[in-house]
């Protein structure tokens, strides 16, 4: 891989991991528009990994918090607080990403990792991520959250299984249809991606070890590097501007996607 294609994709990856814009919609369309070779799994678990650090360090305070108060909770006896709550609602929403993950994952590889299928749902999750924002009322906090949110927004990211779907997009779409206020789904979704991404790179990191792939270090290194700076940047620009901006610029932005992937890859 040259440096620019490093940068570019790492970019890619770091911007669109969190934006509920589909990550996997923006790799597919890359390699059409500057005429990039296939990156490779490596450079895949590299971004990956980049934008899991990403995400970690910016809610390193967040996380300590939940950490302390879910152990302090674990006595039958011990009285639970909002913090530990959130961290057993954290693994709840989990679960059904992980069930069906296992399930799917031949599927997924092998069946709709195809331009027709990302644009299809690039386009459809774009309209219900627009309804979402436009018809519901978003009043609640991430306080109020019950099992019953964190299991329907869990259940909800196991559709973003299917290319183009968004991991990100998805879960706020469902936060949202919930009453949750657009900060109050964006901090629940970026603090679900943390198990989701890290389970996803562990994962292909078994496959990996395994195969006979040539590694490059330096450009996973790279990768990392660029990506991480890129997720960063895209976590704190979002939360500043998403109570005021809304979400109806990013389901517009999903529909001129999806027509672009259909027009570059099918002309």
């Amino acid at each position: 891989m040259e440096l620019i294609q490093i940068i570019v994709l790492a970019l890619v990856q770091g911007f669109t991991e969190f934006l509920p814009i589909s990550s996997s919609a923006h790799l597919i369309l890359a390699p059409h528009l500057f005429g990039y070779s296939d990156q490779g799994l490596p450079f895949d678990l590299a971004v990956h990994l980049g934008t899991l650090l990403a995400v970690v360090i910016y809610f390193r305070e967040t996380l300590l918090e939940i950490a302390r108060d879910w152990f302090a909770s674990l006595p039958a006896s011990a009285p639970g607080t909002a913090n530990s709550r959130l961290g057993w609602y954290i693994i709840l929403a989990t679960l059904p990403v992980m069930g069906v993950g296992v399930l799917i994952k031949d599927l997924v590889e092998h069946q709709l990792r195809t331009p027709l299928v990302i644009a299809a749902t690039t386009i459809g999750f774009g309209a219900l991520l627009l309804w979402a924002d436009k018809g519901f009322r978003h009043h609640r906090r991430m306080e109020s959250m019950t099992w019953k949110d964190a299991l329907i927004i869990g259940l909800a990211q196991a559709l973003a299984l299917v290319p183009g779907t968004s991991r990100s997009g998805i879960t706020m779409t469902a936060a949202l249809m919930l009453g949750y206020s657009r900060e109050a789904a964006a901090r629940f979704s970026f603090l679900l991606a943390i198990p989701t991404i890290l389970a996803s790179v562990i994962w292909v990191g078994k496959d990996l070890v395994t195969s006979d792939l040539a590694v490059n270090w330096t450009n996973l290194g790279l990768g990392v590097l660029f990506s991480f700076f890129a997720a960063v940047l895209t976590i704190y620009l979002f939360l500043r501007f998403i109570e005021r901006m809304g979400m109806a610029p990013f389901a517009w932005y999903r529909f001129a996607l999806g027509l672009l992937i259909l027009f570059v890859v099918y002309r």
